[in-house]
């Protein structure tokens, strides 16, 4: 797979930057704090799952409550890992094609699918 445009983080990594400028964020954003911020993040968003059964976790968009809640949690890691990428300029749309093309040799998909039951 020749590298494509799959993710464009410019607009984000951008406004990331301004939101931390305004608030002379620069010195807490070193590349350890942003990382221990996401995973705290990502804690937070396992915490929405933890003890629901597969079943009720396909019922959160039934809830506004719980799925405005999960919406939060989702765009914080996100935001987290973009801002972590743009501090570190690393290029994540590269690392995504990278990463795509290196699955892709040590998972070959199967020349015949298995027939469905």
């Amino acid at each position: 797979m020749s590298e494509q445009r799959l993710i464009d983080t410019t607009a984000l990594e951008t406004v990331l930057q301004q939101f931390a400028d305004a608030r002379d964020w620069q010195r807490f954003h070193t590349p350890r704090n942003l990382m221990l911020a996401l995973v705290g993040e990502v804690g937070e968003l396992a915490e929405i799952f933890q003890w629901l059964t597969d079943e009720e976790v396909t019922q959160l968009a039934d809830n506004p409550a719980r799925f405005s809640h999960l919406q939060e949690e989702v765009a914080d890691v996100l935001l987290y890992l973009v801002r972590l990428a743009s501090v570190l300029k690393l290029d994540i749309n590269a690392a995504v094609c990278d990463k795509l093309q290196k699955n892709a040799v040590k998972y070959p998909a199967p020349a015949v699918l298995p027939p469905t039951a």
